[in-house]
C-alpha cells in the first residue's frame, strides 16, 4: 500500500447501526412534533399553549416573534445531520460522531417531549425538560471541542448544527424559566408593565446569560455557531423590550451588554491562523 493510500473503512458493528438509526428516528420524531407544535395537524401553537405563558409578549425575557424562525434552521440542520451520520461510507473514521450519537438522539427526543409537555399545559414540566435538554447539548458541545472535526462538512453539519442548537436553547431556557415564574405570580405578565423588582431580576438574568455565553465562547475557542444563536435570541429580546408590551430600557441595555460580551469573547477566543496550523 502506497504512503498516500487511505486505510479501509471500519466494519459497521450492530451497535453502530443501531445508534445511526436511533438518531434518524429521534430527529424525525422531533421534526414531526415541532410541526404539530407550530399549529399544524390540529396542534396548539406553542405561543398559545399553557395559557400563552410562552408567547412573545408574555414575560420580560421573551424574545420577539421573529426570533423563533431560528428553529427552522436548527431542524434543517438536524435533518442534515441525521442523513449525514446515517451514510458514513465516505468516512474512514466515525468514532467522533459515534460517541455523540446517543446524546444527539436524546436531545432530539427531549425537544419532542418539551413540545408535548407544553401542549399539555404543564409549564413546570417544560422547565425540567428544557434544563435537561440544555445539559445534554452542553455535554455534546464540550465533547466536540475536545476533538477537531475531520473536515468542513463535519464541522458544518455536526458542530455547526449542535452549536446553533445549544446557543438557542440557552436563551430559550432563560425565557422558559421566566415564563414559569411569571405564571406562578413571581413576575410580571403582559399588560402589567415592567418595573421595580421584576426589572432588576430581568437585568440580573440577562447578565447571567451574557456570562454563560462568554463562558461557552471561551470553552469553545470562539465557536461561531453558539455565539450566533445566542446573539440572535438576545437581539430579539432587545427588540421586544423596546417595542413590545413590556417595555424596559434597562432590560434592553442589559441584553445589549450581554451581546457585546459574547461577541467580544468569541472574537478574542478564536485561534489565530498560526495556532490553527499547529493544532
Amino acid at each position: 500500500m502506497s504512503g498516500g493510500s487511505r486505510p479501509p473503512a471500519r466494519a459497521t458493528t450492530p451497535g453502530t447501526l443501531v445508534r445511526r438509526l436511533m438518531v434518524v428516528g429521534a430527529v424525525v420524531v422531533a421534526v414531526v412534533l415541532a410541526t404539530v407544535g407550530s399549529g399544524a395537524f390540529g396542534g396548539t401553537p406553542i405561543a398559545e399553549a399553557a395559557d400563552g405563558a410562552l408567547a412573545a409578549d408574555a414575560t420580560p425575557l421573551a424574545p420577539a416573534v421573529p426570533a423563533f424562525a431560528i428553529w427552522s434552521v436548527i431542524y434543517a440542520g438536524l435533518l442534515a445531520l441525521a442523513a449525514w451520520q446515517a451514510f458514513p461510507a465516505r468516512r474512514r473514521d466515525e468514532r467522533r460522531v459515534d460517541a455523540l450519537r446517543p446524546a444527539i438522539a436524546a436531545s432530539a427526543l427531549l425537544n419532542a417531549v418539551w413540545v408535548l409537555v407544553v401542549q399539555a399545559g404543564w409549564l413546570g414540566g417544560s422547565v425540567v425538560v428544557i434544563v435537561a435538554l440544555l445539559a445534554v447539548l452542553a455535554w455534546v458541545f464540550v465533547r466536540t471541542t475536545r476533538v477537531r472535526p475531520r473536515g468542513p462538512l463535519e464541522a458544518l453539519v455536526l458542530d455547526g448544527t449542535m452549536g446553533l442548537y445549544l446557543g438557542w436553547v440557552a436563551v430559550a431556557t432563560v425565557a422558559n424559566v421566566t415564563a414559569w415564574l411569571a405564571a406562578r405570580g413571581l413576575g410580571d405578565r403582559a399588560g402589567d408593565g415592567l418595573a421595580g423588582a421584576s426589572e432588576i431580576a430581568a437585568v440580573v438574568v440577562l447578565a447571567v446569560a451574557g456570562a454563560v455565553g462568554a463562558l461557552l465562547a471561551h470553552v469553545g475557542q470562539g465557536r461561531i455557531s453558539v455565539a450566533l444563536a445566542m446573539v440572535w435570541g438576545l437581539a430579539w429580546i432587545v427588540v421586544a423590550r423596546l417595542t413590545g408590551d413590556l417595555v424596559s430600557a434597562p432590560a434592553a441595555i442589559a441584553a445589549t451588554a450581554a451581546i457585546g460580551a459574547i461577541v467580544a469573547v468569541t472574537v478574542a477566543a478564536r485561534p489565530t491562523r498560526a495556532e490553527r496550523a499547529t493544532a
